[in-house]
């Protein structure tokens, strides 16, 4: 029976985010795919799907949601995980519409200031022309542009500590190595923050010191 229960619990977990199941899905199924591919047809194949300069300005739309679809890496457990821990309980809080807005404005949007400063860069001479199609793919800005969003979904005073260490987490790699991912990385950030207006309305914030106080009875 307590098997029982606990696979029932797991299964409402997972009704409860459909979107974050179904996207993950297509992450280990496009992650086996791209296991089976050789080297060279793997690097062209997902070129021809990456946000780099060349793409957005051929095929934008098609690159956008493309991009969004593959790992960077080829690891899945770890974005199982993260999902898991992050973009379903967005997902449970916000409604599966809100919950792609966030995703979509900051993968979108992330990936358009990333990519603006790198043409930015090839036109003053800080970066060679051949950068126009550096591979660029995966589903981080979005999985940072909802961490960004759940401060709001954690009570004060907690939220501030959380708030603190995502800020660390991506701004301190923006300010020491300042790489273009990094730029993404903690734009999304920025981008979940600004998407407050998306969570009003959405229910009382979890406070974690009454969840530890349920949990002693």
């Amino acid at each position: 029976m307590r098997i029982d229960r606990g696979f029932h619990r797991v299964w409402m977990y997972v009704r409860g985010a459909p979107g974050t199941y179904i996207w993950l899905a297509i992450l280990f199924i496009t992650t086996v795919a791209m296991h089976h591919m050789s080297p060279d047809f793997e690097a062209d194949f997902l070129r021809q799907r990456s946000t780099n300069i060349h793409e957005l300005s051929n095929n934008p739309v098609r690159v956008l949601f493309a991009s969004a679809m593959w790992i960077d890496g080829g690891h899945w457990l770890p974005y199982a995980v993260l999902y898991t821990v992050f973009q379903a309980p967005a997902e449970r809080w916000l409604g599966t519409a809100r919950w792609l807005a966030v995703n979509a404005a900051a993968h979108v949007l992330s990936t358009l200031i990333s990519e603006g400063a790198l043409l930015w860069a090839i036109r003053h001479g800080m970066a060679p022309h051949s950068a126009v199609d550096t591979l660029d793919i995966g589903v981080s800005y979005a999985l940072a542009g909802v961490i960004g969003v759940l401060t709001y979904r954690i009570a004060a005073p907690w939220r501030y500590p959380y708030l603190v260490i995502v800020l660390a987490v991506y701004g301190v790699p923006f300010l020491t190595a300042r790489t273009l991912t990094d730029l993404g990385h903690f734009a999304s950030v920025l981008i979940g923050l600004a998407c407050y207006p998306l969570v009003r309305g959405r229910g009382k914030a979890w406070n974690p010191k009454e969840t530890v106080a349920a949990l002693r009875g």
